[in-house]
């Protein structure tokens, strides 16, 4: 509420939510008709069996992990399950109790609802930071059909992750450390790369230091302690939600981010692996848009987004690269900045929106780790 007060309820109900809800619909139109589209082409034309991804719906990959957790907590999975961090299965498992127990049911409801807010969040603080209205709406719409997002539509934690960022970047702007330090802890129990917010959070905390005190500064951190604890007790390895990620059907062993970017230009040359290598493209695309962030946004902004985009480029295997560094909000600014020309603004929405449904099909073939 502190930080509604200080942005303005009003309007951020009257403002901010409704340029964020068009974008929103549309998007899940567009994953929706990518899962229509996958089971009819799949059952009716292709005759073949369904791909485990395409029967699980918007419960695929990661989600069906994040229902399970809900559902009966980590005692009944693997160690493996630990990678997915506590608070969207809590939240969940809290809703859950309202709908009778459908916990299926309520991760849609706290996943999507946590993607409007979320668009709701980048208006308003691409609002605050440049008074660009155009520029703001075209924000809420990238947030929304940016290609990787199909995970804000199915049950994933980033459409959560997300919210909680733009609103801790908001908090920080605002010098609301208070209401900054609350999100760092809940943004460090949502996601391991939650802790990387300590790094703007660092910056602005200096700018305003005698506002600031410790736990404004690194409640990321604290997140992440309180879950590493937790994994300590019940498991008896403290690290684990880190380190299992390092497996080589997951992240892979960490490397320098020159090995994988010369990885991927050789994947990019040989026709049968056409598809690991374009991760390059995409990450030199994110360069180009941290260059952007950098000369058009304060140096909290710029911070995030290179450690993120170094930490994405640091994996032996770089499936979901592109939806680990769309995680980091600057980057959604940026795009928003580049394509402030009326044709760029077109064909960016039309190949955003294209992307979202050819990596929404793509994930329900069971071809693409979202």
């Amino acid at each position: 509420m502190t930080l509604l007060r200080r942005v303005g309820a009003t309007t951020f109900v009257r403002r901010d939510l409704p340029a964020a809800l068009t974008p929103w619909i549309v998007a899940r139109l567009i994953v929706a008709a990518a899962l229509v589209v996958t089971r009819y082409g799949v059952n009716q034309v292709g005759k073949r069996p369904q791909p485990v991804a395409l029967h699980q719906g918007l419960f695929a990959w990661d989600a069906a992990f994040y229902r399970s957790i809900a559902t009966g907590g980590y005692s009944g999975l693997s160690r493996n399950a630990l990678r997915f961090f506590p608070l969207v299965p809590l939240l969940t498992r809290a809703l859950g109790a309202v709908l009778l127990n459908h916990e299926g049911v309520a991760l849609i409801v706290v996943v999507n609802v946590s993607a409007l807010v979320f668009g709701a969040l980048l208006h308003r603080l691409a609002m605050i930071e440049t008074g660009d209205t155009s520029l703001a709406r075209r924000a809420a719409w990238f947030a929304a059909v940016f290609p990787p997002f199909a995970a804000l539509v199915l049950g994933y934690a980033d459409a959560t992750a997300l919210a909680l960022a733009a609103g801790l970047f908001l908090a920080l702007r605002t010098r609301r450390f208070e209401v900054a330090a609350a999100l760092g802890v809940l943004a460090g129990l949502c996601r391991p790369v939650g802790v990387l917010l300590v790094a703007p959070a660092l910056i602005e905390a200096a700018r305003g230091w005698s506002a600031a005190g410790r736990r404004e500064r690194v409640a990321p951190a604290i997140g992440l302690g309180l879950f590493l604890s937790y994994a300590g007790i019940a498991f008896g390895d403290g690290v684990a939600p880190l380190t299992v990620q390092n497996q080589a059907n997951l992240r892979g062993r960490a490397e320098w981010p020159t090995t994988s970017v010369l990885h991927g230009l050789r994947d990019l040359v040989h026709a049968d692996r056409v598809g690991p290598g374009a991760h390059v493209l995409w990450a030199i695309g994110f360069a180009a848009l941290l260059v952007v962030v950098a000369r058009r946004f304060p140096l909290s902004y710029s911070l995030y987004a290179g450690v993120t985009l170094v930490l994405g480029l640091s994996a032996h295997n770089l499936d979901s690269f592109e939806r680990y560094c769309a995680g980091a909000l600057p980057f959604l600014l940026a795009v928003a900045v580049v394509t402030q020309h009326p044709d760029a603004e077109r064909a960016g929405m039309v190949l955003a929106g294209a992307g979202l449904f050819g990596y929404a099909l793509l994930s329900f073939l069971g071809v693409y780790v979202p």
